[in-house]
């Protein structure tokens, strides 16, 4: 993205902005710009979750397993508890209970931010993206384009030039009955119960800092 960037003339971008589940795809397109941000300048790096799946959003930092089976090392990570049963939302690939330790750590010391946004806002940004891109993005990516698509009006709304950089990680091809649900106005939208996130949490295993 750096060298495409150069090969546009362009320079480095306000905003780096991608979908967060487990963290890799989203580590993927923002880490390179992190040594940017440290060196000073002036960029906003958004990582976006499901209001479903509010694992940076409303997750607590702290020592857990990666897997239900209590099999992994204990990683201090953003959590919603080991025991975490993600809802079925048509965005799979972001249903995880934790967030990587880098991107945790990222987030925890304030070199990124997370946002989070439910589906139906989602399908509808994918929508607009069709219409006008020709591509068809996966449930997955249409929640960076959905942040993408809220800071490029609220620039607009500022009157700022803003260079916005995401990342479109895969196709949605094989979610056409996710689309097709949206058409017909039968997907819901989902906030992760209160109650359930804290009985989780009061699951986590005893860290080296608890």
């Amino acid at each position: 993205a750096i060298t495409q960037l150069e090969m546009a003339g362009e320079k480095t971008p306000d905003i780096v902005i991608g979908c967060c589940g487990g963290g890799s795809n989203f580590a993927g397109i923002a880490f390179p710009f992190v040594p940017h941000k440290v060196k000073g300048e002036d960029i906003r790096i958004i990582a976006v979750e499901p209001c479903a799946c509010p694992t940076l959003t409303r997750g607590k930092f702290a020592y857990d397993f990666g897997d239900t089976a209590m099999m992994t090392p204990l990683l201090k990570m953003f959590t919603l508890g080991h025991s975490f049963i993600p809802p079925g939302i048509h965005a799979g690939g972001l249903r995880y209970h934790g967030a990587a330790p880098l991107v945790s750590h990222a987030l925890d010391c304030g070199l990124i931010e997370a946002q989070s946004h439910h589906q139906n806002e989602c399908f509808a940004a994918s929508i607009d993206f069709a219409r006008s891109e020709g591509i068809l993005p996966a449930p997955e990516t249409s929640h960076a384009i959905c942040s993408v698509i809220k800071e490029a009006q609220r620039a607009k709304e500022e009157g700022k030039e803003k260079l916005i950089l995401f990342n479109l990680s895969g196709h949605g091809h094989f979610d056409m009955g996710s689309y097709q649900k949206y058409f017909d106005g039968s997907l819901e939208d989902y906030d992760y119960p209160e109650s359930d996130i804290e009985k989780a949490l009061a699951e986590l295993p005893l860290g080296p800092d608890a």
